[in-house]
């Protein structure tokens, strides 16, 4: 067998390689989303990611006779690290060919890099900041994947095993039929608890009019912060300054239709709640091969102004400030969300990972017909001395 080489990717070519080494793996798979090339790009260009101001990265191919056969992100979030008091190296973008001598490669060339940083731990797969994808997939390998999350395939979890490696946290995720027909359940609870909970407390919806008001009224900020507040004490979870606020808006307003964003105002206009939609990209990504240029975009508008028959919605967030949470305030944006799904005709949602012991999160879908239909790990392996 040829000779197995590690080398971090320096140049614009080795970036576009680690890209798109991804689509390559996984581009005759009908379950896996790609990453889009371009997103990817920007995720790893300092100029363009402000999470660089507190993150070290270094990003290694592994090659064979000059053909790339896997990759690997090597990421030490500084905030994280401190906010947790670890001292942990973190791997993400993880892609291989079923060899134990790649996968077991690349990963001792991220334990080595955060062992000279002075890391004692490597834990993966997790983004440079907890926006990015993160947890390998191990159930649910059947099921289509969403834009925001990882797809592998059912021999990475096993390599993880073998090389030692442990879990240290689950995530899991649920397909939530729209209540239509045979499928209503017990949906008319959130209109209940919402008009309820309107009156007790005060809680009103914020419904925009345009994506401009969203901007100019400073509602991305609001809304984040609402996210900061409410996920802080989840598994890893680092605080999103101003500038990645506006980063991870840019990517997804494009993709927005305002009628799926709820937010939740006290009666003093205090945003405290809000939920986040889109229609599911995952088809159009994989007919575009995961590149938005030059005709990829297209594929992407069809999906979300052309398609008379939508069939799925991606829930990108939910989140309601902790001290709201017993108050029924998601109420609200359920109430909202539910009607518009209905009449854009859609057939379920994707709720987005949530932590597989965070059981107040998961009670949110206990008024509908949903299934656990994937789950995820994340691993962990200390660095030997």
């Amino acid at each position: 067998m040829s000779e197995l080489i590690i080398r971090r990717a320096t140049t614009a070519r080795d970036m576009r390689r680690f890209a798109r080494f991804n689509w390559e793996l996984y581009k005759d798979c009908p379950y896996a989303v790609p990453d889009l090339l371009e997103d990817t790009l920007d995720t790893f260009n300092p100029k363009k990611n402000p999470a660089f101001e507190f993150c070290e990265v270094a990003c290694f191919l592994a090659e064979r006779d000059g053909k790339i056969v896997g990759r690997v992100a090597a990421i030490i979030n500084h905030k994280a690290n401190k906010k947790w008091q670890q001292k942990r190296v973190r791997f993400g973008w993880i892609d291989f060919i079923d060899d134990l001598e790649v996968s077991g490669a690349l990963l001792e060339t991220v334990e080595k890099w955060g062992k000279k940083r002075g890391m004692d731990h490597i834990v993966g797969p997790l983004g440079v900041t907890d926006l990015d994808p993160e947890g390998m997939l191990t159930y649910g390998y059947d099921q289509l994947n969403t834009m925001s999350s990882i797809y592998n395939y059912p021999y990475y979890p096993e390599h993880m095993r073998q090389l030692g490696y442990t879990k240290d946290v689950g995530w899991v995720e649920r397909k939530v039929l729209v209540p239509k027909g045979e499928n209503v359940a017990h949906a008319d609870k959130y209109i209940r608890v919402a008009e309820m909970v309107k009156k007790r407390y005060g809680f009103r919806l914020h419904k925009f009019k345009s994506k401009k008001e969203i901007r100019k009224g400073g509602y991305i900020q609001k809304v984040l912060n609402v996210v900061n507040k409410s996920y802080a004490g989840l598994y890893g979870y680092s605080e999103l300054s101003e500038k990645q606020m506006m980063k991870y808006a840019n990517t997804y307003l494009q993709f927005l239709d305002k009628r799926y964003l709820s937010v939740v105002e006290t009666a003093e206009g205090e945003v405290i709640g809000m939920g986040v939609c889109i229609t599911s990209l995952s088809r159009a990504i994989q007919k575009a091969k995961a590149k938005m240029w030059p005709f990829g975009w297209w594929y992407l508008a069809k999906a979300l102004w052309f398609n008379k028959h939508p069939q799925v919605l991606d829930m990108l967030l939910v989140g309601v400030l902790p001290e709201y949470q017993e108050k029924g305030a998601n109420s609200l944006f359920f109430a909202d969300l539910i009607p518009e799904a209905i009449k854009d005709g859609y057939e379920w949602a994707e709720t987005h990972c949530q932590l597989e012991d965070n059981y107040a999160s998961q009670m949110q879908w206990k008024n509908l017909n949903c299934e656990i239909h994937k789950k995820r790990e994340a691993f962990i392996k200390a660095i030997e001395d």
